[in-house]
């Protein structure tokens, strides 16, 4: 991944922030159709473009066919970047939402995820109950608001941003310039 490349030929820290992709989404989900509805996307072809992109970044991209709220996977991940070796929950959330369609709206499902990168089961339950990391994921979404940021992935270095997926050249000369 482009990013883990950065982080290794720069002296830079990665940070994580949520962003409110579609925080109207029911918690059932919404199939993409619906998603998209009115706005003149052709869905298989969204998704073929989508599956190039990831496959020239080396990531896998599964036929996803839904959409779901990622508010609680968002506290998750707040959550799990505060614990050691949490961070590998990004990647493992990425897999479940783009490879596996799962529903990462649903409690369960985010406890499976954080089983698989060895995140205390017991612990990931309390706090999306409580919902502990809701405030951490509102400043995020504020945050977001007051930059101006619209879309994901946005890469932010001291001021200077881009949107979308980005060559490595181009995130180089983020980071550098």
């Amino acid at each position: 991944m482009r990013v883990n490349t950065l982080r290794s030929a720069f002296d830079i820290d990665i940070e994580y922030r949520a962003f409110p992709l579609h925080p109207d989404t029911p918690s059932e989900g919404m199939t993409l159709e619906q998603l998209f509805a009115g706005r003149n996307i052709d869905v298989p072809s969204s998704q073929a473009r989508m599956k190039g992109l990831m496959a020239d970044e080396g990531l896998p991209y599964g036929k996803r066919t839904m959409t779901y709220n990622s508010r609680l996977a968002q506290e998750l991940a707040k959550w799990a970047d505060t614990q050691p070796g949490g961070e590998a929950i990004h990647d493992e959330l990425f897999r479940a939402y783009f490879v596996d369609n799962a529903n990462l709206g649903l409690i369960e499902e985010l406890l499976a995820v954080s089983e698989k990168v060895g995140l205390p089961i017991d612990e990931a339950k309390r706090i999306l109950e409580g919902r502990e990391f809701r405030a951490a994921v509102d400043t995020d979404w504020q945050r977001a608001r007051e930059l101006g940021i619209s879309g994901v992935p946005t890469f932010i270095v001291e001021g200077r941003g881009l949107v979308g997926a980005q060559s490595y050249q181009q995130l180089a000369a983020l980071v550098t310039s």
